[in-house]
């Protein structure tokens, strides 16, 4: 007998992950209120995003009508970007800022002492290999998606 085939995931992603951080944000929510704080046009534009968290499981009603995040989804959704505060980013975000940082160092340290090539040259190959190594856990998480 075949094994059943994996569960599916739901990817959220656009609008679908901005009600979710909004829920997550601001506790119990109703329809009107995900609405209004995301500038949404219509409750039924507010109501399908929710309509999908629900059905992915990642967000619960109550017996009132409100919407609440679940919070064990958090890590599964957010998965590739950092909280900071209230702030959610990519994690290759810092990726891009150390790497042009470092290579912006070591330019200008070529420029002004030609013996640092070969070090700028080295501090490029590894982080490339690091980007690369990063696309390609993306890659593979992508591919669990479908």
């Amino acid at each position: 007998m075949a094994a059943p085939p994996p569960k599916k995931r739901a990817e959220i992603k656009g609008n679908t992950l901005r009600v979710y951080l909004y829920l997550l944000h601001s506790g119990t929510t109703e329809l009107r209120e995900v609405q209004r704080a995301l500038g949404f046009s219509s409750p039924s534009l507010a109501s399908y995003h929710l309509g999908k968290l629900v059905e992915a499981g990642y967000v619960t009603q109550d017996e009132h009508g409100r919407y609440l995040a679940v919070t064990d989804a958090t890590n599964e959704i957010l998965e590739g970007y950092t909280k900071l505060g209230g702030l959610v980013v990519p994690q290759l975000f810092f990726f891009a800022i150390l790497f042009t940082a470092v290579i912006g160092f070591f330019a200008f340290m070529a420029l002004s002492y030609p013996a640092y090539v070969p070090l700028l040259a080295a501090a490029s190959v590894a982080m490339v290999l690091v980007l690369w190594y990063e696309t390609a856990r993306v890659w593979r998480r992508l591919a669990s998606w479908k």
